[in-house]
């Protein structure tokens, strides 16, 4: 079957797997293929009505459960994209990616919906709600507002459905937003086009698959591992096995749980499988392991990795590796011993085709093999662009001899000489804690909206932990000093993965000759190495 649109997915598994289960909750609730296929027609329905079609956008604000992934098909069944915000996060953070994406509707939990509009700051109206959740009506001092719909009536309305609106691959699917160094989340814009040359490449590299295959749902549907969870288990007809906000952080139960629920392909970032090594108890008599074991969005220590492969050594491990704008883009296969005395980490892999793959300099001539570059990426799998901002879309390109765009990772890399690539960190601001892209950037910006801070820094150290983010502050005169009051001013802005880990309060930030914060000098403070004089 020619595939141009990721709604084709679920009507190709409803309509050979009907009874299937295609999701399944924490508490044992279950969806069918063909019920999941109906509540996303409702949905549809519903948005269509509303004037929501082709190219529009759907926030979605709700933790992760069967109504969160029915929405996700209904937005895309409506021809619309959808925008996933962090449900743990700050609603400021959630009103203000909301308002850039231009959303027409969000699909929000009851009990975050007052906190939504308590926060919506844009001009012009509030997009319309459909509540989730709670008795699906609306709590506290916005009780007596108008609802614009309950997920309940949503899914009960069988009034005839308007038709789907065209379609075409390179369509908007969803909007992915990640930190921003300037203080400001920026949304990647991701095309049907660029999810189906990942998912493709999954289905031809990571088979063979399984009928009967138990996919884990442990990345937010904010994060771009939720890509491979959603739509390559939805293009096998294969099972979701969701797994909740609170629980995919504790590793003793998610080591029960894959056996419980019968994983039997495994997503999420290293630093949870390490944890999962240490604390799962994966080494109890009659635990079964995954079959296949992904890892992706930061380095995987060699020491835990190891651990790892030792209790699980029949499964298949593969790294995977790609910034959002590109999903994966390199990858490699873990071999099934690791010799003791490796010491580093395994390389980022080879190039996913059909993607291309280079290592250029910063004028963006090729370097040879064995010297240090950046990688850069061009092929039908990178994104779109920034939304709404193509300067920077514009900045994160450039374009070759013969016309290729090739989209900049700003990751540094060598090439072994036969297309293998070693990762050698950032040539920016950014760093990956527990795979989530961070521009520290962003931190400092949330800093400097407490009217107390007269200047604010933010540098990262590799500690046991893998990462720890560590702020310095130096306050204004008469401003107290409160390491508490400081971190609970920056969950108002941030997700708690970038509040930082530790708040250090200075007289004065060390500075450079030209009175730019001096950095390495802070870096070496947070490493316990050095002092501000």
């Amino acid at each position: 079957m020619s595939r141009t649109h990721l709604s084709q997915l679920l009507e190709a598994a409803a309509s050979g797997r009907p009874d299937h289960p295609a999701v399944e909750d924490e508490r044992g609730g279950i969806l069918s293929y063909a019920e999941l296929l109906r509540g996303s027609e409702r949905l549809a329905a519903r948005l269509a009505r509303w004037g929501v079609s082709r190219g529009d956008r759907v926030g979605l604000w709700l933790p992760k459960g069967l109504e969160a992934v029915t929405a996700i098909h209904g937005v895309l069944r409506s021809g619309a994209a959808y925008v996933p915000v962090d449900p743990t996060g700050p609603a400021a953070r959630a009103a203000t990616i909301f308002a850039s994406a231009g959303v027409k509707v969000v699909v929000v939990a009851a009990a975050l919906a007052d906190a939504l509009r308590d926060a919506w700051s844009a001009p012009g109206p509030m997009p319309r709600l459909i509540l989730v959740g709670g008795g699906d009506a609306p709590d506290g001092p916005h009780a007596a507002a108008a609802v614009d719909a309950r997920w309940a009536d949503v899914l009960a309305d069988d009034a005839t459905a308007p038709l789907p609106p065209s379609r075409d691959a390179d369509d908007l699917a969803y909007i992915l937003f990640t930190s921003g160094s300037t203080g400001t989340p920026k949304g990647v814009m991701l095309s049907h086009r660029n999810a189906f040359t990942f998912v493709d490449w999954c289905l031809e590299a990571l088979g063979p698959w399984d009928d009967a295959d138990r996919f884990s749902s442990h990345a937010p549907f904010h994060f771009d591992l939720s890509i491979f969870d959603l739509f390559v288990s939805c293009a096998n007809a294969a099972t979701l096995v969701l797994i909740g906000e609170s629980e995919a952080r504790e590793p003793a139960l998610l080591g029960g749980r894959i056996e419980d629920r019968r994983i039997s392909v495994w997503y999420s970032a290293p630093s949870i499988l390490a944890l999962l090594a240490d604390h799962g108890g994966l080494d109890r008599p009659g635990r079964t392991a995954p079959r296949l074991v992904l890892f992706a969005g930061e380095v995987f220590p060699i020491a835990p990795l190891r651990k790892l492969r030792g209790l699980w050594p029949g499964s298949r491990l593969w790294n995977l590796y790609g910034p959002t704008e590109t999903n994966v883009c390199t990858a490699l296969p873990i071999p099934d011993a690791i010799p003791d005395d490796r010491t580093e980490p395994f390389p980022i892999g080879t190039v996913c085709p059909p993607l291309r793959a280079r290592v250029v300099d910063g004028e963006g001539r090729d370097v040879p093999p064995g010297s240090l570059g950046e990688l850069v990426i061009e092929g039908p799998g990178v994104m779109r662009g920034y939304f709404g901002q193509p300067e920077l879309s514009a900045r994160a390109f450039f374009l070759d001899a013969e016309g290729g765009r090739w989209y900049r990772t700003g990751d540094l890399v060598i090439d072994d000489g036969g297309g293998c690539f070693r990762f050698h960190g950032r040539r920016d601001r950014m760093v990956k804690k527990r795979g989530y892209r961070i521009e520290l950037g962003e931190i400092e910006s949330a800093l400097y909206r407490h009217d107390g801070v007269d200047r604010a820094a933010v540098v990262a150290k590799a500690d046991e932990a893998g990462l720890s983010i560590a702020a310095f502050v130096s306050l204004k005169p008469q401003a107290k000093k409160s390491i508490i009051a400081m971190k609970r001013h920056c969950t108002t802005y941030l997700p708690h993965y970038m509040v930082p880990d530790s708040i250090t309060f200075l007289n004065g930030l060390p500075a450079t000759s030209t009175d730019k914060v001096d950095y390495q000098r802070l870096r070496a403070l947070a490493e316990g190495e050095g002092k501000v004089r």
